[in-house]
């Protein structure tokens, strides 16, 4: 005797009604279906239009999706590598070194503005105010470098600008010191111009 049974349809694997309301599965594609839908209302889903602005130069964008991520396009943009020169030159501008900068220039091509039996007996020591500070090595190119200070005002005019220098303050040279010790008392000192 046979206690298979003889309907096919009870063998099949297929689920029942009341099974198929019990599938966690329908539920997770309606919540799918709905998000989909509110993501093509915002236009961030795959059959919404893309809302993509446009920010910073060449190509690079933000999507609304990620707030305020920006992605490389295909054009160079800030993110890129930079060559050095136009970084350089933004950096000084930024901080207000141009000045400096071409003041440092000409103290480097002091030879060449002045002449070099004069750079060879005198250095710059600083530009401030519109005055120029000079030092020197003896007593006589003071007196030298002071007559011939309105020819070297017109030629670092010519380099730096109209009115950059006004003056230029003449040093001679460093006396020695003749302090001893940790203390000490005013007096006359040595009389000699040392130069």
């Amino acid at each position: 005797m046979s206690t298979e049974p003889d309907d096919a349809s009870a063998t099949t694997d297929e689920p029942t009604a009341a099974a198929a309301e019990d599938s966690p599965i329908e539920p997770a594609s309606d919540g799918l279906d709905l998000a989909r839908a509110a993501a093509r209302a915002a236009g961030r889903g795959p059959g919404g239009s893309a809302k993509k602005s446009y920010a910073g130069g060449g190509g690079s964008f933000k999507s609304r999706a990620r707030g305020r991520a920006r992605y490389s396009g295909a054009h160079p943009d800030d993110r890129d590598p930079q060559e050095l020169g136009p970084m350089l030159e933004r950096l000084v501008v930024n901080r207000g070194w141009e000045m400096d900068l071409r003041v440092q220039g000409v103290f480097g091509r002091w030879a060449e503005l002045v002449g070099a039996e004069v750079a060879d007996h005198c250095t710059p020591e600083g530009l401030e105010d519109a005055k120029l500070v000079v030092r020197t090595d003896s007593t006589a190119w003071a007196t030298q470098l002071r007559l011939l200070a309105p020819a070297i005002v017109r030629r670092l005019n010519e380099e730096l600008g109209h009115g950059t220098v006004v003056h230029i303050e003449v040093l001679g040279p460093h006396g020695p010191s003749w302090k001893k010790g940790l203390r000490s008392s005013g007096g006359r000192g040595p009389r000699d111009t040392y130069g």
